[in-house]
């Protein structure tokens, strides 16, 4: 008679719970850390988008203005001038972003793709049990 410790088919069913929580307990760890650096990246992101706006407001606030001062005889036309300009470049940037959203892969890419490879190793030992040899 074999123990349970020995091996067997009776050791090899009480390890299966043990070896589902093991992997549990790893995939919720990536979770957790692909939760974690997804959030940083995005605060980190924003910060520069928001420092980045600040500065390019201000800095296009100041052209202005000098452009004004200079060329106070022509100040219908390049604030209209200035105007499309300004409209322009605020489409570009929506378009860049609206294209950059979109090719996101997923906040839970890591996590998905490595549970994918455990139904496909589970489902390839299940298969190979099934062999009849």
């Amino acid at each position: 008679m074999r123990s349970a410790s020995g091996g067997g088919a009776f050791a090899a069913l009480k390890n299966i719970p043990t070896t589902l929580l093991a992997m549990a307990h790893t995939r919720l760890q990536l979770l957790g850390n692909e939760i974690l650096t997804e959030k940083h990246r995005a605060l980190r992101e924003l910060t520069l988008v928001l420092a980045m706006v600040a500065c390019a407001g201000m800095g296009m606030l100041l052209v202005v203005g000098l452009a004004i001062i200079l060329l106070w005889d022509q100040r219908v036309w390049l604030l209209s001038g200035l105007i499309v300009l300004f409209l322009g470049a605020a489409l570009t940037c929506f378009a860049n972003l609206r294209r950059s959203t979109r090719s996101f892969d997923g906040i839970f890419a890591g996590s998905l793709a490595e549970l994918q490879e455990d139904m496909r190793q589970l489902k390839a030992a299940s298969d190979h049990g099934k062999d009849p040899r």
